[in-house]
């Protein structure tokens, strides 16, 4: 369809081409250099140091600790007992101290004790070479530091000996529902077993069947650590169990389809699918065994915290309580390294978006 005479037709708009290189940087509009804009309009923040989160990590769990400090330095002096005055930090700290100097103190007795008997042995087979000569252990007291160091081979044997057996019988009550049906009344019934219900019987069992000239270990420390097993035990079989029976059963119908053997099933998949709860049942397990041995070792007297703490309790010196609050601090801060090493462990161990 022609146009009329003397009308001009609009010529469309073209778009501007848009330049590189060379072109680009030879255009005559200058570059536009400003930050860019967000949806909303506004150039986005800068990145900012993380201060909310330095002060979440560190600052706040210092302030927590000096307020407490704080209000223990000040609400003790008003708080009168039986062993005298509440002590304050300044009196704990210096306790703590002494028995740091007592322990430096023992030790050197020791080893002074050690060197008499090498030289009175080295000079009787110097006389008699063929002389049978007895080596006698040294017998001193013990120090708040190496009643820590019995606490803790206790609670690791007691430990190590409740996950041998609370492991395999969480496994087999979660991949079986008979056994966890048959098992299940009997961890409900001795879960809740106080340890002071059990050590009786146990120091009883000991006493008649561990009989030996010669023992590989003192009875107090098979009735502590089998105390610290059947107490600690239980969280560990509760939440493997749980763990294995969470599997996915998607993935224990490939195992079928592929017919797998039963361990290659137990260490390929059903062991690395259920650590996470795993190690979460150990990690309880470690805290509750820590608790009843310190109940174990006060209510039988067998060396350990526990027994220092009840020995200062029934000192009755002007710094007994100073201490008991030292060794309450060490039992607090040992278990909270407990803890972090489990942790550090299950992260080692496991895998995870955390990790």
């Amino acid at each position: 369809m022609s146009s009329p005479r003397g009308s001009t037709v609009p010529k469309p708009a073209v778009a501007p081409v848009p330049q590189h290189g060379a072109l680009a940087g030879a255009s005559s509009q200058p570059r536009d250099r400003s930050p860019p804009v967000s949806a909303r309009g506004t150039p986005p923040a800068p990145p900012r140091f993380p201060l909310k989160a330095f002060w979440q990590r560190v600052g706040v769990p210092l302030c927590s600790i000096l307020v407490f400090i704080f209000l223990w330095s000040r609400l003790a002096d008003g708080i009168e007992t039986s062993l005298g005055q509440i002590p304050g930090p300044a009196a704990v700290l210096e306790q703590a101290g002494s028995l740091w100097s007592d322990h430096v103190a023992e030790r050197a007795k020791a080893d002074a004790f050690h060197e008499r008997q090498r030289k009175r042995i080295a000079e009787r087979l110097a006389a008699d070479p063929t002389a049978e000569i007895p080596v006698r252990p040294y017998t001193g007291k013990p120090t708040f530091i190496d009643q820590i160091f019995t606490s803790l081979k206790t609670v690791f044997a007691g430990f190590l000996l409740a996950t041998l057996i609370a492991v395999p019988i969480g496994i087999l009550c979660g991949l079986s529902a008979t056994i966890n049906s048959a098992l299940n009344p009997l961890i409900q019934v001795f879960k809740p077993v106080s340890p002071l219900a059990w050590l009786p019987i146990v120091t009883m069992i000991v006493s008649a069947v561990y009989v030996s000239d010669s023992p590989v270990f003192e009875k107090s420390f098979v009735n502590s650590a089998i105390t610290v097993t059947l107490c600690s035990l239980w969280p560990t079989v509760i939440n493997t169990a749980l763990g294995v029976s969470s599997i996915d059963r998607e993935l224990m119908n490939v195992a079928k389809v592929l017919n797998l053997g039963w361990s290659t099933k137990l260490f390929k998949l059903v062991l690395p699918a259920s650590l996470p709860l795993i190690f979460t049942g150990l990690r309880l397990s470690l805290g509750v065994g820590w608790m009843v041995l310190i109940a174990a070792e006060m209510l039988a007297q067998n060396p350990g915290l526990g027994k220092f703490v009840w020995d200062e309790f029934q000192n009755g010196s002007s710094g007994s309580l100073a201490r008991i609050m030292v060794a309450v601090f060490t039992i607090g801060f040992i278990g909270f390294l407990l803890d972090r090493v489990m942790y550090t462990i299950q992260g080692l161990c496991t895998f995870g978006a955390r990790r």
